[in-house]
């Protein structure tokens, strides 16, 4: 029983009334709090008055786009983000992430598939509380990274690195687990909730935007082919 869904809140944003309503009853009927919007407008209106838990997104809206709300959010919160288009774009997948989101569905999809999307960012955001790198140590090193755990700060040497929150409990997690390689099901089980059976790429992409944060430091991710990734220290060239 997802005990934690009781009362936590979820806006959504989508000028198509139907899918509104589809969305907001399946998500009401396992005990979320839903306030449904017509526009980004009003929806970004709203949160700066009453933050929500959790928001989920259309990309094409009349006014401002799902990616434009999106990028607005990030500005003044880290609040989890799902993106809706009917586009099957790898462009849009990967806008949508650079920007911050947590996750894409395409359209037309299932919203129960969407419910279960949803209770697997919750279960994801449990775990950021009672995770190892919280309970273990308050400072996680490797190679040239720092990591301050309390206040969710990371140091490349002198130079702070600005993460999201997927990349920074991801980065933590692998260092946390630097002596083995790591899964690619056990970073979307343990990470964002999702079980292996689950059709995202959350973890390579979120892999691929910290490894563009860290191309100047000592650390690096490396693939293993088949599997997952592990962390690898290398010494980075001086400029000449």
């Amino acid at each position: 029983m997802e005990v934690f869904s009781i009362s936590l809140h979820i806006y959504i944003a989508d000028d198509e009334e139907n899918i509104r309503e589809v969305v907001k009853a399946f998500l009401e009927s396992e005990g979320y709090q839903v306030t449904a919007f017509e526009d980004g407008e009003k929806l970004l209106a709203r949160f700066g008055q009453e933050p929500c838990d959790l928001v989920i997104l259309d990309v094409m809206m009349p006014g401002m786009s799902g990616f434009q709300v999106c990028s607005e959010l990030r500005k003044i919160s880290t609040v989890p983000v799902i993106m809706l288009t009917a586009r099957d774009a790898d462009i849009d997948y990967a806008t949508g992430i650079n920007l911050g989101s947590d996750d894409y569905f395409t359209k037309p999809f299932s919203a129960m598939s969407l419910v279960m999307r949803v209770k697997a960012i919750f279960r994801r955001i449990e775990f950021e509380k009672n995770s190892p790198a919280n309970q273990s140590a308050a400072v996680l090193e490797y190679a040239d990274i720092i990591i301050n755990v309390n206040n969710k700060t990371v140091m490349m040497g002198d130079i702070k690195l600005e993460l999201t929150p997927n990349e920074f409990n991801l980065l933590c997690y692998l260092i946390d687990n630097k002596h083995r390689a790591v899964s690619r099901d056990e970073l979307l089980n343990k990470l964002w909730g999702y079980n292996s059976e689950a059709e995202t790429r959350a973890a390579d992409d979120t892999v691929r935007r910290l490894r563009k944060k860290l191309v100047n430091s000592k650390m690096r991710i490396d693939t293993v082919w088949g599997f997952g990734f592990r962390l690898k220290e290398h010494e980075v060239e001086a400029d000449e």
